[in-house]
């Protein structure tokens, strides 16, 4: 080729590439904008989740106040196919606070997994009103009520002054604690060696009759009583002054 010809050839094969440069880049981005990965969607609802957001409703449909349940996506992602999953909580454990869920899958290739959760319930309950020591007997004045999540207090704690009603203190209860059924206990109602009515209960019938109690024994609990001819008994407290025979 002649030198002079080639030497315009590569001038205007240049101008060509420069002129076209910016449309190319252009295009380019818009392609690479077309093309470009949409953002993650949201953790998609799967069957398992479901069941165990139902479980915890019907866990926590008996406590008192508000629950609130949130669960945390495995990280291993989504459970395997299941149609019929079966939620449980491990023996001893609470339904609220952070718990972890067992489920089930049977079928071909059954398999357990554990979702993790975190059960808020927030409701009512009472701390001492003053300082309280053992063996006095509660009052209503004694309680104060608060409100809180409940998986932040002792599992015992009172929700419903019916819990205390009858009750003595049976450890020393700083004023501003949480009053909790484990600190108390149930008042004496009869002796030991207190005579009492001795009652015998059927569906048509009651029968009474005299007996001695053989300890201290509350309203409620089971004791043992000597009747008078000389046969013991278990009989159930009712009050101060009767028992009702067990069958």
């Amino acid at each position: 080729m002649n030198p002079r010809f080639r030497a315009a050839f590569l001038r205007a094969l240049r101008r060509a590439l420069a002129r076209a440069l910016p449309c190319v880049l252009a295009a380019g981005g818009a392609l690479s904008g077309s093309v470009r990965a949409a953002p993650p969607a949201p953790f998609a609802e799967d069957p398992v989740r479901a069941a165990v957001e139902q479980f915890l409703e019907r866990q926590t449909a008996g406590l008192p106040g508000k629950a609130s349940i949130q669960l945390v996506p495995p990280s291993g992602g989504r459970a395997p196919d299941c149609p019929l999953p079966e939620p449980f909580l491990p023996p001893g454990a609470s339904p609220w606070g952070r718990i972890s869920v067992g489920v089930r899958c049977g079928g071909e290739r059954p398999w357990t997994r554990y979702v993790q959760a975190r059960v808020s319930v927030v409701a009512d309950y009472y701390v001492a009103a003053r300082n309280l020591a053992p063996g006095e007997p509660l009052d209503p004045t004694d309680l104060e009520v608060r409100q809180g999540d409940l998986s932040n207090l002792p599992r015992a704690v009172v929700t419903d002054p019916a819990q205390v009603a009858g009750a003595v203190v049976a450890n020393r209860i700083a004023a501003g604690s949480p009053m909790r059924m484990d600190l108390l206990k149930k008042a004496i109602a009869v002796r030991q060696g207190q005579n009492v009515t001795v009652v015998v209960e059927g569906d048509s019938f009651q029968l009474s009759s005299e007996g001695k109690v053989m300890a201290d024994a509350a309203a409620g609990n089971n004791v043992q009583v000597r009747l008078k001819n000389g046969q013991v008994v278990n009989a159930l407290v009712r009050n101060g002054d009767t028992v009702v025979l067990q069958q």
